[in-house]
């Protein structure tokens, strides 16, 4: 049997993948001086479990005169340095002041690293000397009505909706340690690990399967004398690793292996394919060696990329025509949310890799089991930070950036002093110490076309440039259960869709058939509930909500599934957003803000965060358009703000997402040599 070619790796897996598409806070992170003895720093270690007078107390309640006293040493000493440099007689220092603008992923990443990393209170036993000593003093800001996740998001019937349905991904490690500080067991947030199947005009194109729980029978039981000489061969590599070179089971009962990627995704994604034939996805085989390029390559190689669209590298590496217009186009569509003509080759090429060159099931995705997002996530981190003994959060909500006004100071630095806001009521927010921007593109540009100070920072005006992405999403409630091969599903190629990509997710399946669909309306017989989301949208955005539902519910649906054909439509709910996704357009990845903003030695008090800013040295493995990439810009704007303003302070850990694969790291070894003599004629 001739080897397997590497290229159908990267079709089997982008294609498997993208289609599916769509407690405990360490607070305790004050830098105590090492000769406090352990009796006494173990109440600020328990921190995280106990309020600032339970602390208080158990200082109190040491019998040891000389431990206690080394506390409140401690304690002076720090009011103590803060006058000697301020000129200041027996006053502590006033409390840092942060202002976190944006409740995305990003914004409360960053609410949560500034809250475990400075403190609220010191506790003391000399309250009248020096009281209760607060360190930060934390706000968010967003306009969103309550960005806390505490008030539901509701039809006018009050039935629960959202804009868009977001997957979570295997390798979203910081994601699924927050899970774990909050007492929130995986398994009642999450769903299992879905399949995701991919609907054309002429009917089901390809279904991803789920590595991480696959056997060898589910991946290669209907594949023809290749399947059964595949599962037999595996099952005889595997039991000779074991010892005594036996087991039980059949060869179809079998996990399927964690192969090396791409291999792993050849194997697994062959008989997925309904229709491409396997010539077309061969022709993928060049954009492996461009991701290897591009990944492994400096600063300068990525902004070559990125000046390509991804359509002209597509050509440039003769890819077939059917594989681009049958199935890339439609994936990109769900995946970066716009086509491979408007796409940066760059951004392209971190999917590319995170989907088919990672590890074999990097790509398994798992969604919402109860409710939504933010009610299942950031609502309970929301509480755990509003409360006193975390931190005691302040969050504005409806509250709209009026100014960021920026002052020089005495270290020859530009500082950020001021934030105005306006709401129901205007306020304003002196002496800040530092800004966290955790918005997109859309809220950059209110931002900085509102603040003459920001917009003479190049940094600035060129990120509040770029544009975003027009999204529409519906939610569809039916008289009855219709049943489809996959909870989750892509539209491709349909007349209807007039440019954009399309998704469908059966609510119902997802999350078990649970009430809470319904909202009010409990009814004892509920039928099926459908999120539809559509990207890329603009040429749909100016379609009234019934023209939009009809679409909905005359042509794709049914086209997909033909049994939506007999379901009627009970109600439905159409929410329009212009521009608020990130478009990585060609040439847009100089334009896109760095996590430093302007640069410490600029500006040091404004960091940005975002799926969309560039992390510099501390990029993380989470690539594009991410809920794991955004949580972590957050940790990371926060640990860089309070390097830049503070002395002491505790940086969040962030966990990395798992170590490349030892043919991955080969390949951009050998790549890295062998570029320093073939010139990258592609690029030019």
């Amino acid at each position: 049997m001739k080897p397997l070619h590497l290229p159908v790796v990267a079709a089997a897996a982008v294609a498997t993948t993208v289609i599916s598409l769509s407690a405990q806070i360490n607070c305790s992170a004050f830098i105590l001086p090492p000769s406090l003895p352990t009796s006494v720093i173990q109440p600020f270690s328990s921190y995280s479990t106990r309020s600032p007078t339970t602390i208080v107390q158990t200082t109190k309640s040491s019998n040891d005169e000389a431990e206690q006293e080394l506390t409140n040493q401690f304690i002076k000493q720090v009011t103590s340095s803060y006058n000697e440099k301020n000129n200041n007689n027996n006053s502590p220092p006033p409390p840092k002041k942060y202002v976190i603008i944006g409740g995305g992923w990003a914004g409360w990443g960053a609410a949560k690293a500034l809250c475990q990393g400075l403190p609220y209170t010191i506790p003391t036993t000399e309250p009248t000397d020096i009281g209760n000593y607060q360190f930060a003093n934390i706000t968010l800001i967003d306009a969103l009505p309550d960005p806390t996740g505490s008030t539901p998001y509701l039809s006018k019937t009050g039935k629960p909706v959202e804009a868009g349905t977001r997957g979570f991904w295997k390798d979203y490690p910081n994601i699924n340690k927050l899970c774990e500080q909050l007492g929130l067991e995986e398994n009642y947030v999450f769903t299992p690990f879905t399949n995701s199947s991919f609907y054309s005009p002429d009917g089901l194109e390809a279904t991803a399967p789920v590595f991480s729980e696959a056997t060898v029978g589910s991946i290669l039981g209907d594949v023809p004398l290749v399947g059964d000489v595949l599962k037999n061969a595996l099952l005889l590599a595997r039991r000779g690793k074991e010892s005594g070179g036996g087991g039980g089971g059949t060869a179809a009962q079998e996990d399927f292996p964690m192969l090396p990627s791409p291999l792993g995704q050849v194997i697994a994604t062959i008989p997925y394919f309904e229709r491409l034939p396997i010539a077309d996805r061969a022709s993928m085989v060049g954009l492996l060696l461009a991701t290897i390029d591009c990944l492994g390559g400096d600063e300068n190689v990525k902004r070559q990329y990125d000046r390509m669209t991804a359509h002209e590298l597509f050509l440039r590496f003769r890819l077939s025509e059917r594989l681009v217009e049958d199935f890339l186009k439609p994936t990109l569509l769900v995946g970066l949310f716009k086509p491979p003509e408007e796409l940066s080759a760059l951004v392209v090429m971190e999917l590319l890799y995170y989907y088919a060159l990672a590890h074999q099931d990097s790509f398994d995705v798992r969604w919402i089991k109860s409710g939504t997002v933010s009610d299942s996530l950031i609502q309970p981190l929301a509480k755990r930070l509003m409360k006193e003994e975390y931190g005691q959060l302040n969050v504005l909500g409806g509250c709209r950036v009026k100014e960021v006004s920026i002052e020089k100071k005495e270290d020859g630095k530009m500082h950020a002093t001021k934030l105005r806001y306006f709401d129901t009521k205007s306020g304003q927010m002196e002496t800040i110490d530092g800004i966290i921007m955790a918005v997109g593109n859309q809220g950059m540009s209110s931002i900085v076309s509102s603040s003459p100070d920001l917009a003479k920072f190049p940094v600035f005006s060129k990120a509040a440039s770029l544009k975003g992405i027009d999204v529409i999403s519906c939610r569809l409630w039916f008289d009855r259960k219709v049943s489809t091969r996959s909870p989750a599903n892509v539209f491709s190629r349909f007349d209807a869709l007039r440019g954009a990509g399309g998704t469908f997710f059966m609510l119902d399946q997802l999350q078990e058939d649970s009430p809470e669909l319904w909202g009010e309306d409990a009814r004892d017989e509920r039928g099926s509930v459908v999120a539809c989301d559509f990207y890329n949208a603009g040429g749909l955005m100016s379609l009234s909500d019934e023209d939009l539902v009809k679409i909905l519910t005359d042509e794709l649906l049914p086209s997909a599934v033909t049994k939506f054909a007999d379901a009627k439509l009970v109600e439905s709910w159409v929410g329009k957003y212009p521009g608020v996704v990130s478009w990585f357009s060609p040439g847009s990845y100089d334009k896109r803000p760095p996590l430093e903003g302007a640069g410490k030695d600029v500006l040091p008090n404004i960091k940005c965060a975002g799926d969309w800013v560039r992390m510099g040295e501390r990029e993380h493995g989470a690539k594009g358009l991410c809920q794991e990439r955004a949580y972590v810009s957050g940790f990371e704007a926060a640990n860089s703000l309070m390097k830049s303003t503070c002395e002491k302070f505790q940086p969040h850990e962030v966990l990395p997402v798992r170590e490349d694969e030892m043919q991955f790291k080969m390949g951009i070894e050998l790549n890295q040599k062998v570029m320093q003599y073939l010139p990258r004629f592609w690029t030019r």
